[in-house]
């Protein structure tokens, strides 16, 4: 399960947009804790909407 994870993660972080990105590098806490906070949701969906796969399959 372990790896199926990181693959998950991996591929969340492949899509992440570019402003999330440059954003994650801010020295600016604000603009850096939203781009946390967007990269965590997009993870957290990606993350549910596999354990909804795994139970319809």
């Amino acid at each position: 399960m372990n790896g199926a994870i990181n693959q998950l993660v991996l591929s969340v972080l492949a899509r992440a947009p570019q402003w999330v990105r440059q954003d994650l590098l801010s020295a600016d806490p604000v603009v850096r804790a939203r781009a946390e906070e967007t990269l965590a949701a997009m993870i957290s969906s990606a993350l549910a909407e596999s354990e909804n796969g795994e139970a319809a399959g």
